[in-house]
């Protein structure tokens, strides 16, 4: 999607024709969505950010993937088989496409160019989810603590450079990487005095 299509000018040729679509607005802290209901719906985030966040038995907030513009999400992706509940909040104000899977080979009355477009842009859709999904497993597989910052460090310094800022506070990142909040600290603290970072609050600067 990011490479082939635009957003807005996909959005311009389906919003006033598609009956199967929903474009919606949200505001900080709202609940776009929620995996609990079996809808088999995917979303594009058009603009914005929101977290994929997972409640725990007691009540805990963990923030497991975030979500910026172009990014799709949904339980078509994510079939989940707990008891936990996974929602996607929106981490600002966000405006979301929202569609059913069920509903993609199905033409619209309209038969809008947006079906068509859809059609041959879902591989594109499916590709970048599967690309995202497996770079988060890399990285929630490798074992120490240093391994996973200075992985997703990598990762951030591929798209914005060797400077960038964290999109998560300290507590989240601890939660994203699902590593104690403490002992990452600790390793930040040690790079930074190994010179291989430079950090000011949450902007990083990689110096390797």
């Amino acid at each position: 999607m990011k490479d082939n299509l635009e957003i807005s000018k996909f959005i311009n040729e389906f919003s006033s024709n598609c009956s199967k679509v929903q474009v919606k607005d949200f505001e900080k802290g709202e609940t776009i969505t929620t995996f609990l209901v079996n809808r088999n719906q995917f979303c594009i985030l058009i603009s914005g950010i929101a977290d994929l966040v997972r409640y725990d038995y007691n009540g805990n907030r963990i923030v497991t993937e975030r979500f910026s513009d172009n990014s799709i999400f949904g339980e078509t992706f994510y079939k989940i088989n707990t008891n936990s509940e996974f929602v996607v909040e929106a981490k600002d104000k966000c405006k979301v496409l929202l569609f059913s899977y069920d509903d993609i080979n199905q033409k619209c009355k309209a038969h809008c160019s947006f079906h068509k477009k859809l059609i041959d842009f879902f591989p594109t859709l499916v590709i970048s989810k599967i690309t995202d999904l497996t770079s988060r497993i890399d990285l929630l597989s490798r074992r120490s603590t240093r391994d996973k910052l200075l992985g997703y460090f990598n990762l951030l310094s591929k798209e914005y450079g060797k400077s960038f800022t964290l999109p998560f506070s300290i507590t989240e990142l601890a939660n994203y990487l699902v590593v104690d909040r403490s002992s990452m600290s600790r390793e930040l603290a040690i790079l930074k005095k190994e010179n291989f970072i430079k950090q000011d609050r949450n902007k990083i600067t990689l110096l390797y």
